[in-house]
């Protein structure tokens, strides 16, 4: 009687959480011929399948199924997507399994590594090599953050779990998880749900799920060693891990186990490829950042305000202004110097720069390392005809050097029956060094009023420079003695550095078991965190002036130097930016006001997360089948801090170029959600399973959002299956989204033009109204922020005509509305109608500011297939397997406001940060495995894009030869092998990636804003070259 007093009122509850309110769809999981595994059409829970393979390439020894098996005797288990025990190889939605042995055999070191295998995952920037050079505003937050991005929707848009549930994200980010915190070495398996799951894991989930899942009752001891060493050296990769366990949880009632790992990611520079080279002007590709290591001397305007040096007060500089005349306090300036006219105009050569060694009779610009001739038919900038311009991509970092501690302890103990009680703690400590260009100095009439002087320690370099000007200029000889404004790349500086400590820790208490026939219940607390910080390495230093351009006495002083920080040393003349050596004062000067170890910012992201579910058969349909429940609760607190640095402080000295963004400091903030979800599954008829889920969630400042989900499954005969869904998803903005303030940062790009007074707004120095502007763009949060929706739809077919062949083809569509995101400037530009008050205009009416704060902006339209073919023969004493993994993107489209037509097609269209659209992507293999080898030959496929074109082929005022308006195929090849015969426990992997040495395809990557990017695409391509993998792995 108590018995089923208990029975009733479990499943009131259930019911009442299963209110029409909370049910609308299912999220059911199926593992799709991607894992190899026979298609849920005619598996049966009994059928051992015959191994196959993974998008990787790798042989799975055993299938979804059998790996299910080892854990319910009738073949079923809560997976991805579901809170419904059910057959992964016969449920209604895409899931692909990837096992541990093939993350192995195809030499993957990392979960990024791995992530980016997958052809689900977008080709966003959101791997640790789209980061590495120089970036704006938002993506500021991004130091040491590796992200998953499944279908293109956004990192935000796909949910990362551990073992079914949440991790923090990333501390500096926000928003995103970072994946260097998986316990690579205690995986088992990785699912990847490749569908929305909103109603069952509330916000994120998007563009689908990605779940972790580690071993769980190891015994035991296994060690590993894994290199992956480059053919052309640089860019190593190493991984040590070991993982022990002790206890049978079946016969003894217990299990602890613990794994840890250490990998370190030698770093790999731009100059240790041939193929990073921005000189290629033609095919369109030239770089416009004029500081260069021997200085490019400018003209300046305003030059009387020039307040430092031997020459203090002093009106003018040796080329001049700018334009015009102008007076300091009564005395006349000087304008353009006529010497310095373009013929028959009135722009001046040094407006946009002359370098000594690009005149007639000069060295040129190539005799410096990575240096060039200017390309002003490229750049539609012909007052830089004389300048030169040194190629950024070359100094800049292509792979992150990284070095990952991850830890994981597991301890289970079953008091009673079938109860577990379990305790996990989770933890890695990730440091990595993003570096990046030296930096370049310019003279400027603010904050930076710098140039070089002639005095008795300069005067042989001073000489030399204005000789070399005055030859091809005489007028400049009105100006001898005069200080030379320049704009200087400091090799001697060192390149850029941010170095990014992240840290995470997780623990998680579970307890699962039954309750009575059939029906279990799960319940479980976390606690998990991510905290980062940045500090600066080298390449920065006290820039040793006030905002007013005053000398600042709170910065450090170099010995001999006319004054503090950089400036002093620039203004003595001790640093000399026309010589690619400095003397010793030099060097020992730059290290007097070096600002290394300064803290840049750091972050903290806080979760806490408890939930309860219980699942069954609700009651008997017809014959042996029923109705089966899941219902539970789950109620999480995310917490966001962001902390400024004390270097930015207002009475601190300046540091030169550092991006502090004490303006984002944001004291903790805090946001509770509170949810019911339920999920039912009802088998209608024999072949024919419909479920429906729904989940109300209560979030803080966002109110009440209720999203449902159904899905079909229908075997009309046994090989044949069809499956489809519909469901409802959101995201909340990040906390950084909403509350960062106000970043202001000079557009120092060339490639745009006022959008009204020039339609297109692409700059042409032939149309005076087509002008290149270079407004102030200010970024930041959006208190009005709300929250995205999307509708998702798929329909799917599995065929198996014989046991070892399959095919599917899934469709899949998500409709996004109200979308969070930060608006390109080119699409700002394009666009200028839609969005007036973005543009900030001064009393003439010219642009001097850009706002590109987050926004709720229109809808995005995303359809595409996902593919997948598989097919084995028993020959020659093993297994003959192939098969192929594809996406083909369908439609990819955007609107930016509610009202506003749908623009053109965004499949295979560059852009710096977003998503590139691929259209199609494929990874196919073949294998051949016995008991004791398998042997595997995989092609990884990406197609070509829409190219990048720089402002004077996007104006069509020039043409270049070999100009591609498509980036080419990258397709490379890996070929792997495994033996297991030489002992018991002993297993050894060797490999070639890359076997054919294929180089990135050529693209034109580079931002005149930030000076990042060249001449490939770190979105689309390994830049290391061919590699050679070795893995050894012992089992006591």
């Amino acid at each position: 009687m108590r018995s089923s007093a208990l029975v009733r009122a479990v499943l009131l509850a259930g019911s009442a959480l299963a209110s029409p309110a909370a049910i609308a769809q299912t999220a059911g999981a199926v593992v799709e011929p991607a894992t190899g595994d026979a298609p849920p059409a005619v598996v049966a829970t009994t059928q051992e399948t015959p191994p196959a393979n993974t998008p990787t390439g790798a042989a799975t020894p055993l299938s979804g199924a059998n790996l299910a098996a080892t854990e319910q005797t009738n073949g079923e288990v809560i997976v991805t997507g579901s809170r419904i025990k059910q057959d992964p190889n016969n449920s209604a939605l895409p899931l692909q399994i990837i096992t541990n042995a093939e993350i192995t055999r195809n030499g993957l070191s990392s979960p990024e590594q791995l992530i980016s295998f997958l052809t689900t995952n977008g080709s966003g920037a959101d791997n640790l090599a789209s980061n590495a050079d120089v970036t704006s505003g938002a993506q500021r937050g991004t130091n040491g953050l590796s992200a998953a991005n499944l279908r293109g929707q956004g990192s935000a848009a796909t949910l990362v779990l551990l073992n079914g549930r949440r991790v923090a994200a990333h501390g500096l980010s926000g928003s995103a998880v970072d994946v260097n915190q998986i316990p690579f070495a205690a995986i088992e398996r990785v699912e990847v749900l490749k569908d929305g799951a909103s109603a069952i894991y509330g916000t994120d989930a998007i563009g689908g799920v990605i779940n972790f899942i580690t071993r769980k009752d190891y015994k035991g001891i296994g060690v590993q060693a894994f290199n992956d060493i480059t053919e052309e050296g640089g860019g190593n990769i190493y991984r040590l891990s070991a993982i022990a366990g002790y206890g049978d949880l079946d016969r003894q009632g217990f299990n602890i186990m613990g794994a840890v790992a250490y990998s370190w990611n030698k770093i790999l520079r731009g100059s240790d490829r041939d193929f990073v080279n921005g000189n290629q002007p033609n095919r369109g590709l030239s770089i416009d950042t004029r500081g260069t290591p021997i200085a490019t001397a400018f003209a300046l305007n305003n030059a009387a305000n020039i307040q430092r040096g031997a020459f203090a007060g002093q009106v003018g500089t040796l080329l001049g202004g700018t334009s015009g005349t102008f007076t300091n306090g009564g005395a006349a300036a000087t304008g353009p110097l006529n010497g310095l006219l373009v013929p028959g105009g009135t722009t001046t050569y040094g407006a946009g720069g002359i370098n000594y060694l690009n005149l007639p009779g000069g060295a040129g610009c190539e005799s410096m390392d990575g240096g060039m001739a200017y390309d002003a038919q490229l750049w539609n900038n012909a007052s830089a005809r004389y300048a030169c311009a040194w190629d950024t991509g070359r100094a800049a970092v292509i792979q992150q050097p990284i070095e990952t501690l991850t830890y994981y302890a597991r301890a289970v103990w079953r008091p009673v029956g079938s109860h577990e009680l379990s305790l996990e703690v989770t933890g890695s400590d990730a440091k990595s060094a993003k570096s990046f260009s030296n930096p370049q100095v310019s003279t400027n009439t603010s904050n930076f009023q710098v140039t070089y002087p002639l005095n008795s320690l300069t005067a042989p370099t001073y000489n030399a420079v204005y000789n070399a000007i005055a030859g091809q200029f005489p007028g400049v000889a009105a100006n001898y003695g005069k200080p030379i404004a320049f704009r200087w790349r400091c090799i001697a500086c060192g390149p850029r550095e941010y170095k990014t400590d992240t840290k995470t820790l997780r623990i998680a208490l579970a307890a699962e078991g039954p309750l009575w026939e059939g029906w279990d219940y799960r319940a479980g607390g976390s606690y998990s965190r991510s905290e980062a910080t940045s500090v600066l390495g080298s390449g920065y230093y006290y820039r040793g002036t006030l905002a007013s351009g005053a000398y600042d006495p709170s910065a450090p002083t170099a010995p001999g130097a006319a004054g503090p920080g950089l400036a002093g040393l620039i203004n003595s003349g001790i640093l000399n930016p026309f010589s690619l050596q400095q003397s010793d004062a030099a060097l020992a000067g730059l290290n007097a006001v070096s600002a290394f170890g300064a803290t840049l910012y750091g972050g903290k992201y806080e979760l806490r997360q408890v939930d309860y579910s219980i699942s069954g058969p609700l009651f008997r349909l017809w014959g042996d089948q029923s109705v089966q429940l899941a219902a539970g609760i789950d109620y999480r607190r995310e917490t966001y801090s962001f902390n400024g640095s004390a270097a930015a402080a207002a009475t601190a000295p300046n540091i030169f170029l550092a991006a502090f963004d004490n303006v984002n400091a944001l004291t903790p903030r805090n946001r509770t959600v509170k949810a019911a979800y339920a999920e039912m599954l009802v088998p209608i008829l024999p072949g024919l399973e419909v479920s429906a889920a729904g989940r109300v969630d209560d979030y803080t400042g966002f109110g009440t959002t209720t999203n449902p989900k159904v899905s079909i499954k229908f075997r009309p005969w046994a090989p044949l299956l069809f499956r489809g869904s519909y469901n409802t998803g959101f995201r909340v903005p990040a906390f950084n989204q909403i509350f960062n303030g106000a970043t202001v940062s000079p557009y120092s790009g060339s490639d745009l033009a006022d959008p009204i007074r020039c339609p297109g707004g692409v700059p042409n120095a032939t149309v005076p109204a087509c002008a290149i502007i270079r407004p102030d763009v200010i970024t930041g949060g959006n208190p009005q922020l709300g929250p995205e929706t999307a509708r998702q739809f798929s329909a799917g077919v599995v065929i198996q005509p014989a046991p070892m062949f399959s095919a599917s083809v899934d469709w899949w569509k998500i409709d996004v509305d109200d979308t969070i995101q930060l608006l390109t400037l080119r699409q700002l530009i394009d666009n200028a109608a839609l969005f007036p008050t973005r543009f900030q205009r001064d009393a003439s009416g010219t642009i001097i500011g850009l706002d590109d704060t987050w926004i709720n902006a229109g809808s995005r339209r995303t359809q595409g297939l996902e593919v997948a073919l598989r097919g084995g023969v028993n020959a020659l004493g093993g297994l003959f397997s192939a098969g192929l993994d594809g996406t083909y993107l369908l439609k990819k489209r955007e609107k930016l406001t509610p009202t506003s037509a749908y623009g053109p097609s965004l499949i295979g269209v560059f852009t710096f940060a977003g998503d590139l659209g691929v259209r199609w992507k494929h990874n196919a293999f073949v294998s051949y495995s016995t008991d004791q080898w398998v042997l595997a030959f995989t092609q990884i496929f990406r197609k070509g894009y829409k190219n990048f074109a720089l402002p004077g082929i996007a104006a069509g005022t020039v043409t270049r030869p070999d100009y591609n308006t498509r980036v080419n195929d990258y397709i490379i090849y890996n070929l792997s092998g495994s033996y297991t015969g030489l002992a018991p426990g002993f297993r050894i992997t060797a490999g070639v990636r890359n076997l054919f040495n294929i180089d990135p395809p050529f693209a034109v990557t580079y931002d005149g804003n930030t000076g990042a990017g060249g001449s490939w695409e770190p979105r689309i391509a390994d830049p290391r070259g061919r590699s050679y993998t070795m893995s050894v792995e012992v089992k006591f």
